[in-house]
């Protein structure tokens, strides 16, 4: 956020003495293009094949969170479910249930 302040104060300067701000957003515009593509190569996404490889990412990354999503709810109800046996196993016991069972 800071760059972008200091950013939008340099170009405001330099309309205010009279330089060509048509000129200077391209120049602004071509450096953040620039800039913005060593970055990707950087994190080795400069390639052509990069897109792809993002599509694939975000396609692992959602089948992990739909994996993780699934694990968890089988979990609480499985927990669930546990706990009211044994709720019903001590209403049973609290009947005595069980010893009509047992005979």
């Amino acid at each position: 956020m800071e760059n972008t302040e200091m950013l939008a104060r340099l170009v405001a300067q330099a309309d205010g003495d009279g330089r060509d701000l048509v000129m200077i957003r391209a120049l602004v515009e071509e450096a953040s293009e620039v800039g913005a593509w060593r970055a990707l190569e950087r994190v080795g996404l400069g390639d052509r094949g990069a897109e792809k490889d993002i599509e694939e990412l975000r396609e692992l990354l959602k089948s992990w969170r739909n994996a993780k999503k699934t694990a968890w709810s089988a979990a609480i109800g499985w927990t669930v479910r546990g706990c009211l046996a044994l709720v019903l196993v001590g209403v049973a016991v609290k009947l005595g249930l069980l010893a009509l069972v047992a005979a």
